[in-house]
């Protein structure tokens, strides 16, 4: 599975990503920065610049991944998505079997 996760700054995204990979509950998160967000949040349009994390995990795991980064998150409703993985290197997908719980 990969989720997306954005976060306000590269500072919080680096402290979510180490905290998910110490735990296992994701093998691999790759971070983005400068991510224009252009969202409807209480009654108006904002325009914000944020980091995207993507974040490779099992399916399984989704749910205790998602209550982890709300524990951590600063924002009070964090973008967190997951899709599912339909196919990939059998190669990568073994060892992200083997790096998470």
């Amino acid at each position: 599975m990969v989720v997306f996760i954005t976060a306000p700054k590269e500072e919080e995204a680096v402290n979510i990503a180490k905290t998910l990979v110490e735990e296992k509950l994701a093998g691999c998160i790759n971070i983005i920065r400068n991510v224009r967000s252009i969202y409807f949040w209480q009654g108006k349009i904002e325009d914000d610049s944020e980091v995207l994390m993507i974040v490779k995990t099992k399916e399984e795991l989704f749910d205790r991944l998602k209550e982890r980064v709300k524990s951590l998150h600063s924002y009070t409703v964090p973008e967190i998505i997951g899709i599912k993985i339909k196919k990939g290197s059998e190669d990568y997908l073994k060892w992200l079997s083997e790096v998470t719980i």
